[in-house]
């Protein structure tokens, strides 16, 4: 009975030291196990300066430095066509033609009437001198006169209005009507553009516009022609933004004739001049949220800080800061969906 009682007791102090020997050793791996979690892996840089305005590109859109659409000033039947779709017309050129019968005749009516009333009034001033007419006469004769001048000089327009022309030189880029066509005053039977020379609109945000003048010369290059610079020259700057807070500019260069551009093109301009020395940069990807409220982490004694930003502009892959951050500090550049802010971290770059 002894023996039995002395192998229970034994087996049970095993037993017990077994339990305590495996609570500790899942104790342990447990905190091993959080302070693994605990410590997250980051990447992270360096804030720095960096040189503001050297790479400032903009896109735009090349537009032709003269557009005119061609519209009837008379209404009548076309009954002659004198231009092509891609024909360069010099101002003045006759577009089309419209029937100028009726036009012609009363051209040439108004043209005899005016000539007969200036004779009278000539002669009734030669009998006055003579007393041999009133001055009453005179004065009718003088009013009559320029009645027929009006009429005369109206019937000469309407006449010269049947040749449809364009008031500018350049290349005829649509032409809607034919023989036949019937136009009335005010329709346009032509479109005709200047592209010698060229213009490049942009809006550029707030808060560059300022840092630009007229005058200014910039760098332009297309997806056309790799490699190609164009140098251009800053027109126009509006004073009145759209919804988005940018501001319409326009730019003017001379066409090339061995890289010739066309209207509607995309075209990068560089502005080399909107520049602020240098500034605290950041990269692109350090950012949490969005640019409308801008945070990093920062790393603090192994600890990731979430702090508050303002952010100026983008250059490249890179932001701009005015304030938040110091020269020196070191912010998260990949791992951020892991952290909360003041949460352990280790550096893995």
């Amino acid at each position: 009975m002894k023996k039995f009682k002395v192998f229970g007791m034994t087996a049970l102090i095993v037993g017990a030291v077994i339990g305590v020997l495996l609570y500790n050793k899942s104790k342990m791996e447990a905190m091993s196990r959080t302070d693994v979690l605990s410590s997250i892996p980051v990447s992270v840089s360096t804030v720095g300066p960096q040189r503001a305005g050297e790479a400032r590109d903009l896109v735009g859109s090349v537009a032709a430095n003269n557009d005119v659409a061609i519209v009837s000033e008379t209404q009548g039947r076309v009954v002659k066509v004198l231009a092509e779709v891609g024909d360069y017309k010099p101002a003045g050129s006759v577009i089309a033609q419209v029937d100028d019968e009726l036009k012609r005749a009363n051209f040439a009516t108004a043209e005899v009437n005016y000539l007969k009333a200036k004779r009278d009034m000539e002669r009734f001033e030669s009998l006055v001198k003579e007393d041999a007419a009133t001055d009453q006469q005179v004065e009718a004769a003088r009013l009559a006169s320029k009645s027929a001048e009006a009429q005369f000089i109206t019937a000469r327009r309407e006449y010269a209005d049947t040749k449809i022309t364009t008031p500018i030189s350049g290349t005829v880029t649509s032409r809607p009507v034919d023989v036949g066509t019937y136009v009335q005053k005010g329709m346009a039977v032509a479109n005709v553009v200047d592209i010698s020379r060229l213009k490049v609109n942009l809006n550029v945000s707030e808060r560059d516009v300022f840092r630009l003048k007229a005058g200014d010369t910039v760098e332009i290059s297309t997806n056309v022609y790799p490699g190609t610079k164009f140098q251009g020259t800053i027109h126009t700057i509006s004073v009145k933004a759209d919804e988005a807070h940018t501001y319409p500019v326009e730019i003017l260069l001379t066409n090339s004739r061995e890289h010739p551009l066309r209207t509607g093109m995309f075209a990068t301009v560089q502005f080399r001049d909107i520049s602020r020395g240098d500034v605290l940069a950041i990269p692109r990807a350090a950012l949490v949220g969005s640019l409308k409220r801008p945070q990093v982490f920062v790393v603090e004694n192994g600890m990731a800080r979430l702090r508050d930003i303002i952010v100026d502009a983008e250059i490249g892959t890179n932001l701009t800061v005015v304030s938040g951050l110091r020269p020196g500090e070191t912010v998260v550049t990949n791992g951020q969906n892991n952290l909360r802010d003041n949460v352990p971290i280790t550096i893995v770059n």
